[in-house]
C-alpha cells in the first residue's frame, strides 16, 4: 500500500515526529482514500503520534484493524512497513540482530595465520551483521512504519528489549555501539490483550483502543470494500452479524470476515440473507464447530 509522499518525515532526534499528516481532517481524509476508515478517535490518535513522534500502542479484540491501520499509514506515507511478528519464546536474536556464526568462523579459519586481534575486529563489522526488524527499522534512511505485532504473545523479556527503541529511538550493539536514528519510524504496536502489558512500556505509547465498529461504520466499511453488494442485503449481513457477537462464541467474527462473507454472498449471486443461506455460509465467518452450532440455534433472521 503506498501512495502520497512522506514529506519531510525525518528527524534527528530532536522529538519531531513522522511528518506524515498534517491535521486531524486530514488524517482521517488520507487513512480513508487508502479504504481504512477511521473514527475520530483512531484519527485524532494517529495524528497524536505522528506529530509527537511517540510509538502508537492499539489494543483491542483480534479483526478489529489493528494490523490494518499500521499497513494504511505506511501505505499513505510511502513508507517501508517492516514487521515484527511477536509470538511465544521470541528473543534478542529475533527481534533485533545477531551475528552470522557459520560467516565468522569461515573468516577466523581463513585468517588464522593473521592474528587474533585482526580477526575480532574484521568479523564484528558490517559484513556479518545480520540485522533483524527493530535494528532495520532503526537504521532505515526512508520512511518507515514499524509494526510491532501481537505483543502480547512475547515474553516481558522483549518487552524490556523494546524500552530503549521506544524512548530514545535507538538500539546498543556491544561490539558496534549504539545506533540511533537518524530518521525516525512511525512506531506502532498492537495487542489482543491476552496478557498485561508492563506500565513501562505503556507508559513510551499513546494508547488506542480499536473495538469492533458500529453497525452504520461496519456498512459503509462492507460497502467499500464489496462495492457489488446491494445496500441492503449488506445492512442485513451487518445486522447478522452483530447478533453473533453479541453470543458467547469461542471467536466473534472480525471485520474481516465480514467482508469475506460479504463476497461469499456476492460470489453465490444471493439477493437476501435467508436461513438457508446463512447456515450454509456460517463457516465463512465462524470457525469453530460449537460456535456454529450455537448461532444455528439462536440465529433469528426476522
Amino acid at each position: 500500500m503506498t501512495s502520497g509522499s512522506g514529506g519531510n518525515g525525518g528527524v534527528n532526534g530532536n522529538g519531531d515526529g513522522t511528518g506524515f499528516f498534517t491535521s486531524v481532517a486530514d488524517t482521517a481524509e488520507r487513512l480513508a482514500a487508502t479504504g481504512y476508515l477511521p473514527s475520530t478517535a483512531v484519527a485524532t490518535t494517529v495524528f497524536l503520534a505522528d506529530r509527537l513522534g511517540k510509538p502508537l500502542l492499539v489494543e483491542g479484540p483480534a479483526g478489529v484493524g489493528k494490523t490494518e491501520l499500521a499497513k494504511a499509514v505506511a501505505e499513505l506515507g510511502a513508507a517501508r512497513l517492516v514487521r515484527l511478528q511477536c509470538y511465544e519464546g521470541i528473543d534478542e536474536a529475533r527481534a533485533l540482530y545477531e551475528w552470522n556464526h557459520a560467516k565468522q568462523l569461515l573468516r577466523i579459519t581463513a585468517g588464522r595465520d593473521e592474528g587474533w586481534d585482526r580477526a575480532r575486529d574484521d568479523i564484528f563489522g558490517e559484513e556479518f551483521l545480520l540485522t533483524r526488524p527493530l535494528l532495520t527499522a532503526i537504521r532505515g534512511e526512508e520512511p518507515t512504519v514499524l509494526l510491532i505485532d501481537e505483543m502480547d504473545k512475547a515474553d516481558i523479556e522483549v518487552e524490556a528489549l523494546l524500552l530503549e527503541v521506544l524512548s530514545d529511538f535507538q538500539v546498543t550493539v556491544p561490539e558496534l555501539g549504539t545506533v540511533t536514528a537518524t530518521r525516525r519510524p512511525f512506531v506502532l504496536l498492537t495487542s489482543n490483550a491476552t496478557r498485561e502489558l508492563s506500565e513501562a512500556l505503556r507508559r513510551r505509547c499513546l494508547f488506542l483502543h480499536l473495538d469492533y465498529p458500529d453497525a452504520e461504520l461496519e456498512r459503509r466499511i462492507v460497502r467499500l470494500k464489496v462495492p457489488g453488494l446491494d445496500d441492503t442485503l449488506a445492512a442485513s449481513l451487518v445486522r447478522v452479524v452483530g447478533a453473533l457477537r453479541a453470543m458467547e462464541l469461542r471467536k466473534a467474527p472480525s471485520v474481516a470476515e465480514t467482508v469475506d462473507w460479504a463476497r461469499t454472498l456476492l460470489a453465490l449471486g444471493a439477493d437476501s440473507l435467508d436461513e438457508t443461506v446463512v447456515r450454509e455460509t456460517l463457516g465463512v465467518i465462524l470457525k469453530h464447530q460449537d460456535d456454529i452450532r450455537k448461532a444455528t440455534q439462536k440465529l433469528t433472521l426476522a
